[in-house]
């Protein structure tokens, strides 16, 4: 083949790879997504390497390490994945790849007692090349439309691919139509070995931060939770000591109002009137702690300027334990206050939650308005704090007590409401002794 077309498809074959590399680290890492940056630069840098065979006798390593290092370079600097995890992930995709294009060009040979298919620059190397990366491609066209299960399917796939290979080279090695050098055969056993143990610890890695991070969760949790509950008894030690003394004001208005003074009587009521009134003002859901959450936060709503609607429909006598509804409706109605309070215009800041019980279903609701649009990185909505502490918890916090009863936190937003949906199986609780 002429080098010109050598070179076209080797910059598009190039640009799958990386594409689909950028695909993985966003995936894998949590990273952000891939935009024109970084899908530019992996063009530039897939046009560049291709260009390195044509006019450079390297070996293939140093094409491998060098896309390694571009890949590296594009996801840190633009999706702003971990150098370090980025590496690792890097490298063991690159063997993966190399692994995968042994392995088609090898049994294509054998299937058709061909050798050429070995050899990339020949027409029948090239069919082996770009089957292989047929395959990638529309990989990288289902990652890219289905985030939510892709995670899943990358990591499945790719341990797949390792136990595949490792079985597709053993295999080899027992043929004997297409003649394979001994030690080629080993240091392909050797790889797929090796890329077997580095998924292993790369599992192992996951499982070690899921439990990192659920542990700091749980702390969050028991912050958040500590926090309410003594606002809660501080509440009700007010309420205690109001209705303690009820009697000596009762006492002081009957001395008032048998000596005709009115105005004195009516300042009196005046002033007993604001704590009853929040007593009143409670949204009762038969829960005494997300009674007095829900009422507290419209307290803070009206302090900040933020309209504040509540409409409750409450089931009595579940399994739903407060502390779980404290978690899930303090954490919303936090991200809710925080977000409306950052909007320029007064009129505009809101706060709406509904609780709506469907059946066995319970639905929570909390619609606010925003300033700043939400960020997104594999589907999971990022904090916009730059500080660290506990924000950027709060969604996974609600999301952890909503699991309890087989529900999930759903997000979205539509011009400039953002809208969180939690759903809750519940089951009656019988009261009869």
């Amino acid at each position: 083949m002429t080098d010109v077309l050598l070179f076209l498809s080797y910059t598009a074959a190039g640009w799958v790879r990386i594409t689909l590399g950028l695909l993985l680290m966003w995936l894998l890492l949590s990273s952000r997504r891939p935009g024109a940056a970084s899908l530019g630069l992996a063009l530039a840098g897939a046009a560049a390497l291709a260009l390195l065979p044509l006019f450079f006798s390297l070996p293939a390593f140093y094409g491998v390490a060098l896309e390694t290092v571009w890949l590296v370079l594009c996801t840190s600097r633009f999706q702003g994945a971990p150098p370090r995890m980025g590496l690792f992930v890097g490298i063991f995709y690159e063997i993966a790849l190399s692994l995968g294009q042994f392995l088609v060009a090898a049994w294509l040979g054998v299937l058709f007692r061909d050798a050429a298919f070995l050899h990339t620059a020949s027409p029948q190397g090239q069919a082996a090349f770009w089957l292989l990366h047929a395959l990638l491609l529309i990989l990288a066209g289902f990652l890219w439309r289905n985030p939510d299960r892709a995670g899943k399917v990358a990591f499945r796939g790719i341990t797949g691919v390792a136990v595949v290979g490792l079985l597709a080279v053993v295999t080899l090695s027992e043929q004997t139509v297409l003649p394979l050098a001994a030690d080629t055969l080993d240091m392909w056993t050797m790889l797929a070995l090796i890329l077997m143990l580095a998924i292993l610890l790369f599992h192992l890695n996951r499982q070690y931060q899921m439990e990192k991070e659920l542990a700091a969760l749980k702390a969050q949790q028991a912050e958040l939770l500590e926090r309410d509950y003594t606002a809660l008894s501080r509440t009700y030690a007010l309420h205690a000591k109001l209705f303690h003394d009820l009697h000596n004001h009762l006492g002081a208005l009957r001395q008032l109002l048998t000596r005709q003074k009115w105005t004195e009587a009516m300042d009196y009521l005046d002033q007993l009137q604001a704590p009853i009134q929040n007593m009143t003002d409670t949204v009762w859901t038969g829960d005494d702690a997300a009674d007095y959450l829900i009422n507290r936060k419209a307290t803070e709503a009206q302090a900040a300027g933020i309209r504040y609607q509540a409409n409750v429909e409450f089931p009595r006598h579940t399994n739903l334990q407060s502390a779980d509804l404290c978690a899930i409706l303090g954490n919303l109605l936090d991200n809710a206050l925080e977000a409306a309070g950052q909007v320029a215009q007064p009129d505009q800041r809101f706060v709406q939650l509904t609780i709506r019980r469907i059946h066995q279903m319970l639905v929570i609701k909390v619609e606010n308005s925003f300033a700043t649009r939400p960020i997104e990185a594999a589907g999971v909505l990022q904090t916009t704090k730059e500080a660290g502490g506990l924000h950027g918890w709060g969604l996974k916090s609600a999301q952890a007590a909503a699991a309890k009863y087989d529900g999930m936190v759903q997000t979205s937003f539509t011009g400039q409401v953002f809208r969180a949906v939690v759903t809750l199986s519940y089951q009656g609780v019988s009261t009869e002794g």
